[in-house]
This record gives C-alpha cells, structure tokens and sequence, in this order.
C-alpha cells in the first residue's frame, strides 16, 4: 500500500486514456476527459503518457502516503499543498512518507489529474484501468474513491523527481466564453437554415446536467425542423431518429431545444437526431467547463478539423520537448 484515501473529494476516479475498442458493444472508451492534462501529468513524474492517475472533479482529495513519490497535478487550477504547504500546479513536486497530500478550492476548469510516480495499481479490464462507473467496470473497485480506500502503485520510484515543470503557453484550458469546434452533421438538411445559423451565433451555457457521460447546454434559441416525412418507428417528436450510432462528441438536441454533447462515459446509440459533432481537438476543452460557463459553437470543415488535430499533437510534442 501507498497511499490511504483520508477524504475522497467530491468524484475522484482512476483514469488513464481509455478502453477503446468496445464501444460497437455499448462499453464507451472512459478514460480522462481531459485527456491532455494527463498525459502531461503522467510526462511531469516520469511514467508513461497513459498510465494511471487520479481525475478529481472540483474538489481534491485529500491522500496520506506511505512511501516517497513524486507528484503532478494538472488540467484545473486546483492547487495542490503538502502538509499544509502550497505547490505548484503543472510542476513536479516530492511526497515523502508520511506526509498528506490536499487541495486548496478549485480557482477555474472543472477537473485536475494527479499523476504519481509508478501509476495508480488496479486491475486492467478490457486493456484499461480506467473508471467506468455507471457500469461499476475498472477503476478502484468499479467507482469513485471513498474513505480510507488504499490504493497501491505499480512501482515505489521517485520517477522523474521534483522541478519539471510546463510553460503557460504549453497549458491548454478554454477560454471565455469557451469555444468548441464542430462539424454539421448527418441530420444537418433536417433543421431550417435560420436554426443552423442561430445555433453557431448562439451563446450557450453549461447547464448543470453536465458529466461523463455528456454535457448539457442551454440558453440558445430552440431548433425549428424542416417539414419531412417521419421514417416508421421515428416517433413523434421532430428531433427523434429511427436508432442511430452515437460518435463521441456527437451534438443531440431532444426536442430542438438544449444541445447535449456525449463525452467518455456516453451510450453508443440511440433516438435523437445530431445537429453535428464536436471535433476531436476540443472535446479535452469540455472537460474543463463547469456549470454556467459561456460557450459558442463554431462550424468548421473537416480540412479544419484535421488541422486542429494537427495542432494538438504538435503542443504535445512541445511538451514533450521541453521535458525531455
């Protein structure tokens, strides 16, 4: 054992980048939300970009170790202290034995990951030892950390040891308001062209529905639908489909009215129509949004998307660099 839990925080779950692979049988991928800041998190202490860490949602835990490690905290700004002792965020820091890991209040972004040195040890199902709560699979025990919960690491190492840190400029949170990028969708032909432009104009916020498993926006004008025939077995609603695949990042909208974007934990298919979907570069972003936070919209082409992928993978070879 390394670690005892002494508080578990509000949700915090072991993640790592995910269980890919299952989705086509209704198992999503999990894994971190923001999936940048882990794999920061895990570069800052030396483990592999994918390893195992902690995701806490707006509050941290508060954790007692029992061997020497070296630590990152990463994504939101929620600044870590060791007994008592204020650290820096996006910078590796030194934990001996017996000393207690906690968190101040979160001060923006919704989630911060904690990277020790050696990774978090539970068991690998379906090639991840991410948290997939609503199926209790993975993770510690298949849910979120409780009190007096102990968790081992792979490995008792210092790792990559104290001092590394990561540039402002190489820290990707959204901005405000935030903005996601999204590609029209399949259904797009199904809304009136006055809703399509409303939707990209629009200022949305993050309604407090909003988890792993999606994000639910309000505050923009509702979505009116072109007449057409309703497919059989559509049902009666305008937004409802004949049962269709989800994409991660997929845009429903139930009943024209507040846009929901399916994250980690989503369902893989269902009855609603999908105004578009938003690009894989942002979806880290969405992860970071909390309650009543301004949100746009913006449309982009796949040319687009593709570049901001690009993008992505070259500020994490900056990181990478720059630790190196």
């Amino acid at each position: 054992m390394a670690i005892k839990v002494i508080s578990p925080g509000l949700a915090t779950t072991v993640q790592d980048l995910g269980r890919p692979g299952y989705y086509h049988l209704g198992i999503p991928i999990s894994g971190a939300m923001d999936r940048f800041a882990l794999r920061v998190a895990n570069m800052l202490v030396g483990n592999e970009e994918g390893a195992a860490a902690l995701e806490a949602v707006f509050m941290g835990p508060e954790l007692e170790f029992t061997a020497d490690a070296t630590v990152a905290v990463t994504g939101g700004d929620l600044p870590p202290k060791v007994d008592g002792e204020a650290r820096e965020s996006w910078s590796s820091f030194e934990i001996k034995a017996g000393q207690v890991l906690s968190f101040d209040y979160l001060k923006s972004g919704a989630r911060a990951y904690i990277a020790i040195s050696g990774g978090i040890d539970v068991p690998v199902v379906l090639g991840s030892r991410s948290t997939y709560a609503l199926g209790a699979l993975g993770g510690f025990e298949g849910r979120p950390l409780g009190k007096d919960d102990e968790l081992k690491l792979l490995s008792e190492t210092l790792g990559a040891g104290s001092g590394r840190t990561v540039v402002p400029e190489l820290r990707r949170l959204p901005g405000n308001p935030a903005e996601l990028r999204a590609l029209p969708g399949l259904y797009w032909h199904w809304i009136t062209e006055e809703s399509g432009t409303n939707f990209f104009s629009d200022t949305w916020k993050v309604a407090p529905e909003a988890d792993r498993i999606g994000y639910r926006f309000k505050g923009g004008q509702h979505i009116q639908f072109n007449e057409r025939e309703r497919p059989f077995g559509a049902g009666s609603d305008p937004s409802n489909i004949v049962d269709g695949c989800y994409p991660y990042g997929s845009i429903q909208v139930p009943g024209g009215t507040e846009p929901i974007v399916l994250h980690r934990d989503a369902v893989s298919g269902g009855g609603y129509f999908m105004v578009g979907t938003v690009i894989s570069a942002d979806m880290d972003l969405i992860g970071q949004l909390q309650p009543h936070s301004e949100t746009r919209f913006v449309k982009v082409d796949m040319e687009e998307a593709l570049a901001a992928r690009h993008d992505r993978q070259a500020m994490l070879d900056k990181v990478r660099a720059s630790l190196a």
